[in-house]
């Protein structure tokens, strides 16, 4: 992983006091939230991206650049 940065947000004090009686570790509860909305971000960007080359990548023939491959093995 690399180095760490602070983040700090305002929140109300009686959420904190009570966040605290529930014994709720609260900088590694925000810190796996934010890390799971980023990979959900993450990945529903690549979903986007995906379906933008769909069509493209749907008229790729695989059999013709697995034999283009196999040649290219085979001549070495």
């Amino acid at each position: 992983m690399g180095g760490y940065v602070t983040v700090s947000t305002k929140v109300r004090r009686e959420v904190v006091e009570r966040a605290r009686r529930l014994g709720i570790n609260i900088s590694e509860f925000l810190r796996r939230v934010l890390e799971e909305e980023v990979e959900k971000r993450e990945l529903e960007l690549l979903g986007r991206r995906l379906e933008e080359i769909k069509d493209v990548l749907e008229s790729l023939d695989i059999e013709r650049i697995a034999g283009h491959i196999r040649e290219d093995r085979d001549a070495r």
